[in-house]
């Protein structure tokens, strides 16, 4: 049986600061040196989560322990590194736990179950691992590739890949593992997706991988009998449905029974086939998993209280557009949202002044869409973008102006739809319905987008200043009224006689025409509604941007 260390072998895949290309480099490595790393360099999005919440976060967490308040949180922070002490106590830890980290190990490999098989010994393919790979359900009609051919993982990659199932594996059956009591007719049903698969993962980001690490461990008490699953016993083929006794339990959750299948190539070892059963599921996601936000819902009459469920992210749609989500550092009573513990905890410490407020905090956004009852992925959802520590309170300006300016860029993009509902009615025909076709208030919000992000980097520089906040609003509006003008013309431009001589029809008893002229009118109407700070004529833009107006987009650009 090969061996492969991951303490001390290369296989997370780190960019140094500085350097375009990344560089495996172990466990070891990445934690003693993390503030020499910006992020990991991976294959998709969804590898991040997974490496930190299923390996880094709570080999730093248990062997360093968790910060008890902010003042202590603040001082590991602000240190920018691991100190001597800490580093000492990290190569201890991993020394202990050394032979849990073998990746092949005979009795018990990382994260697998030792000699795991199927009644009949059956094993898969690793592309069943591999989340954009032909496999099973998720084999396309006209691929170039079929399930029956081989994809040989190195073992770097297959330990990735292996994390990566453990978060986000698909549903439904199951191989059956011999010995497990729930096997019926060798398979296992009812099986959900991996835990990160039912909620949309928010990753709050720093200046370097060791930043990174200390926003994503959250401030508190742990439970004495919370665990890794590496401090555990070894795993067998059974499984359970059971609630996580901490943090260090649902971050190395088993949602899966696996074994990789290692071989002997003239490339080296290499990771072909596995076997991958049911594994353990979570009775609930808890109410404090760090890495999402909520949704609350008013429960029916015939019960009390509100419905709290994890904040999926939406296909297609940019983070900034869910900022209400991610700002929403209080608790809703009734319908509405409530932001992460992680992003929650960090408007508590800006609040002690303990994180400037023009810290350059970066927020992921991950998720997996899946379709066919959950069995195929169907979509990767991510995003990146920056966020004001100051605007996760309420209280503060900056969150005022952040939700004003996405409810207008979606209020322009109304606006639009509204203008091509009119003219399309004018010519005869019914509006594009919400939910067929693409709409013209898409291409707004593909147009104000790099305006946005622009904008909430500058108010992430400028929060303490209400003066230049209110010019960057009014800078703000022009370019948006100017981007949105620019869409609205192409669809005047097309108007023909038609449109122009209008229809009239009849609803509810009342006669209504619809025509170019009050189309154009009624959609300058709602745009001086919308942006009602923005009083120059789109004319005056270029001179306005010229001149330097333009603050708080124009000189982040």
């Amino acid at each position: 049986m090969p061996v492969y260390d991951l303490v001390d072998s290369p296989w997370l895949p780190l960019r140094p600061k500085g350097a375009k290309a990344p560089e495996e480099h172990s466990l070891r490595e990445a934690l003693i040196r993390a503030h020499e790393f910006d992020f990991f360099v991976l294959d998709l999005p969804t590898h991040a989560p997974a490496l930190l919440r299923q390996v880094l976060l709570p080999v730093v967490m248990h062997a360093l322990g968790r910060p008890r308040d902010r003042m202590e949180w603040a001082r590991r922070f602000n240190a920018g590194r691991f100190t001597s002490e800490e580093q000492d106590k990290l190569r201890a830890y991993l020394e202990e736990h050394r032979t849990r980290f073998d990746l092949f190990d005979a009795e018990a490999p990382f994260a697998q179950v030792s000699g795991l098989h199927t009644a009949k010994h059956e094993t898969k393919g690793s592309a069943l691992l591999v989340a954009t790979a032909a496999s099973g359900n998720n084999v396309p009609l006209f691929a170039s590739r079929t399930e029956g051919d081989p994809l040989p993982l190195t073992p770097s990659q297959a330990a990735r890949w292996l994390l990566h199932a453990h978060c986000w594996d698909t549903a439904a059956i199951k191989s059956g593992a011999a010995g497990d009591p729930q096997v019926k007719a060798g398979k296992t049903t009812g099986n959900p997706t991996g835990p990160l698969g039912a909620l949309g993962a928010i990753v709050p980001m720093g200046r370097s991988l060791y930043e990174t690490l200390m926003l994503n461990i959250p401030i508190g008490v742990q439970p004495g009998d919370d665990l890794p699953q590496w401090a555990r016993d070894p795993l067998g083929s059974a499984w359970d449905v059971r609630a996580a006794t901490g943090l260090l339990d649902l971050w190395t959750w088993q949602a899966r029974r696996i074994r990789l299948i290692p071989e002997e190539t003239d490339d080296g070892t290499r990771v072909s086939r596995v076997v991958l059963c049911a594994g353990d599921r979570l009775e609930a996601i808890p109410e404090w998993e760090p890495h999402t936000a909520w949704s609350f819902q008013k429960t029916p009459k015939s019960t009390t209280g509100t419905l709290r469920r994890p904040q999926r992210h939406t296909p297609g749609k940019a983070a900034w557009r869910g900022l209400q989500a991610l700002l929403a550092s209080e608790r809703q009573d009734g319908n509405g949202f409530e932001t992460s513990v992680l992003l929650r905890q960090l408007a508590g410490l800006q609040a002690e002044d303990l994180i400037g407020f023009d810290y350059p905090l970066q927020v992921e956004t991950i998720g997996i869409t899946y379709g066919n009852q959950s069995a195929v992925v169907e979509d990767i959802l991510f995003d990146s973008i920056p966020l004001p520590v100051s605007a996760l309170r309420a209280e503060e300006d900056a969150y005022t102006v952040l939700l004003e300016v996405t409810e207008q860029a979606e209020d322009l993009a109304k606006a639009v739809n509204n203008l091509s509902a009119d003219l399309r009615r004018a010519a005869g025909a019914d509006p594009i319905p919400w939910d067929k076709g693409q709409r013209p208030g898409e291409f707004v919000l593909h147009a104000l987008d790099p305006l946005v992000r622009r904008f909430l980097i500058g108010v992430r520089a400028s929060a303490d200043d209400a003066d230049l906040l209110e010019q960057g609003r009014i800078a703000w509006e022009k370019l948006a009224r100017h981007r949105t003008w620019e869409v609205a013309e192409r669809l005047l431009s097309t108007a023909t006689r038609g449109e122009f001589g209008g229809r009239t029809i009849e609803k509810d008893g009342r006669q209504l025409t619809y025509r170019l002229a009050t189309a154009e009118q009624n959609f300058r109407r709602r745009l001086k509604a919308v942006l009602p700070r923005c009083t120059h004529a789109a004319d005056d833009l270029v001179e306005d941007m010229a001149s330097g107006a333009s603050v708080l987009v124009a000189r982040t650009s």
